[in-house]
């Protein structure tokens, strides 16, 4: 009886810690926030804020990039190294980005 009471906390120790390790959430919510402009990627792809919170992209690759709603309601200009943009979302929705230099570069933020 003592085993199979071991085995099962060990197994459900293991089941957690592999969650832990890869479940890599890409939304959270938050007041004001980072995205992260790495690696000819947005990080996190995908963000969930509150109305009126803040987003501020900022470019730690070493070449220049944008950030551009594709409503345009929002633009920066090119970001070089160490460059940042910050947009305040007023209004609850979905709001897609992309960067026009390399387009392959999108993102969303989601406003509750």
């Amino acid at each position: 009886m003592q085993f199979r009471s071991n085995a099962r906390s060990s197994f459900a120790l293991v089941v957690a810690m592999l969650f832990m390790t890869f479940s890599t959430p890409i939304a959270r919510a938050a007041e004001s926030d980072q995205v992260l402009i790495k690696d000819f990627t947005f990080a996190p792809m995908s963000i969930t804020v509150k109305t009126g919170a803040t987003i501020s992209w900022l470019n730690k690759d070493d070449e220049p990039h944008t950030v551009i709603s594709d409503t345009g309601l929002f633009r920066s200009g090119a970001l070089d190294t160490n460059d940042k943009f910050s947009f305040k979302f007023e209004k609850p929705g979905t709001y897609h980005f992309t960067c026009s230099i390399h387009p392959r570069m999108v993102g969303a933020i989601v406003v509750e």
